[in-house]
Order: structure tokens, then C-alpha cells, then sequence
């Protein structure tokens, strides 16, 4: 399979799903998360209609970004307040934040770069596996954030936990859904791969796949790809 065909595929399943569910799938955007990825992959992709990408690290989405069509832009790793500045730079909107010091660095370099960056909240709602704001702390955290001008707090973004139990998984996914009702917003980014039907059930309005859209690569690092079509 290419990736343009699995990204036509998985486009079709995540409409299909959402018609199931009584959903305008045009509410359910997919972000393709590119680490690791070559080039010509995440090309292949947006060529084909992926119109958002996601990356974890500052130093692969520097290097490849100059290199991609245009494209919305996603930081999806975790925040560290000395990448602040390289964030605002490179990325739209920043997926991760789950503490006070992390948003305040952006809004810091967002003020210091004139512009207002959109961010959601990181929840934790499959601890102790994953980064993230207690969803209890949620609130609280958004309303500190809301204060500072530079930056627009859009949402939340979760993942859920690291089982094969279905239900477990359905109920992170309601917890981070009611959080982000508590929060609002227009962005409730959740559901990746392997768990995507259970997210676009609980109402996620962006989902962030990876292996469903290209493949497992292994350990290929695009850095490498990347600095040798540069030399």
C-alpha cells in the first residue's frame, strides 16, 4: 500500500465512522505525524490531501519543514521552556502543554515574536504511562494561560492508555471529552492509530496518526534523510 492510498483509506474509515456515530465527518480533522518518516512519504501524503502534520522533536521538524509544501504545522512532543523560542518559530500550534512554566515560556517568546500562538492542554488521562495536566487541573490551568495575550487556548489533547482493554480505553477518552467541555475551545485532539474509533466516538474533533498512514519505518531517523538531501 502507498501512503496516498492509506491516507485515502483512512480518511474513508474515519468518515465512515463518524457517519455511524451521527457525526459530519468534516468535523474530524487527521494530522499525520511525520517522525521518522523520509520526505518523499510525508510528500506522498500531502499530496494526496493531508493537509496538517505533526512532529516531536524541535531539530526534525527544523530541517524538514523548509523542505515540505505548506503545511499546518503541529508540535505534538513535550514542552521544554528552552525550546520555547524554536517553537513559536516552527509551529502553529503547540499540542503539549501540561504545566504553567512550559505556557508561559511560549507566551514569552510569543510576545517577543508579535504573535498569538494557538495551544491545547496535554490531560493526562492514562497515568502513570503518559506527560500531562491532572484533568482536574485543567481548568485551572487554561484560565492561567488565558491571561497572558500571546497565547489562544484552543482545547485539550489527550492519548489514551497503553492497554487492549477497548473500555478502558473509551473511558480515558470520556474523561478528557468532559474536561474539554469544562475547558472549551474548538479543538479536542485525541484517538491515534490504534485507538482512533474509540476517540472519534467520545467526540475528538482531530485525530494524530502515525502507523496507520505510513507504516512502522523502525528506527529510520528523517534527520539523516533529511541532512543527506542538504549536502
Amino acid at each position: 500500500m502507498t501512503v496516498a492510498s492509506g491516507y485515502t483509506a483512512m480518511r474513508a474509515a474515519v468518515d465512515a465512522e463518524a457517519r455511524a456515530c451521527g457525526r459530519d465527518p468534516r468535523s474530524i480533522a487527521l494530522v499525520g505525524v511525520a517522525k521518522r518518516q523520509p520526505l518523499e512519504a510525508v510528500t506522498e501524503a500531502i499530496a494526496a490531501g493531508l493537509e496538517e502534520i505533526a512532529e516531536n522533536y524541535v531539530q526534525e521538524a527544523r530541517q524538514a519543514f523548509a523542505l515540505l509544501p505548506p503545511v499546518r504545522r503541529h508540535f505534538i512532543g513535550h514542552v521544554q521552556t528552552n525550546k520555547a523560542k524554536a517553537l513559536v518559530e516552527l509551529f502553529d500550534v503547540v499540542q503539549s502543554v501540561d504545566r504553567l512554566d512550559a505556557g508561559l515560556a511560549l507566551a514569552a517568546a510569543a510576545e517577543r515574536a508579535g504573535r498569538v500562538l494557538p495551544v491545547l492542554i496535554q490531560l493526562n488521562v492514562s497515568a502513570p504511562e503518559r506527560f500531562g495536566c491532572p484533568p482536574a487541573a485543567g481548568e485551572r490551568l487554561a484560565e492561567q494561560l488565558r491571561a497572558r495575550d500571546a497565547l489562544r487556548v484552543d482545547g485539550v489533547m489527550a492519548m489514551g492508555p497503553l492497554v487492549a482493554d477497548r473500555r478502558a480505553i473509551a473511558e480515558a477518552f470520556e474523561l478528557a471529552a468532559k474536561t474539554f467541555a469544562r475547558i472549551g475551545g474548538s479543538t479536542l485532539s485525541m484517538g491515534m492509530s490504534g485507538d482512533w474509533r474509540e476517540a472519534v466516538r467520545a467526540g475528538s474533533t482531530m485525530l494524530r496518526i502515525w502507523t496507520a498512514l505510513f507504516g512502522d519505518r523502525g528506527p529510520t531517523l528523517r534527520s539523516q534523510r533529511v541532512g543527506a538531501q542538504c549536502s
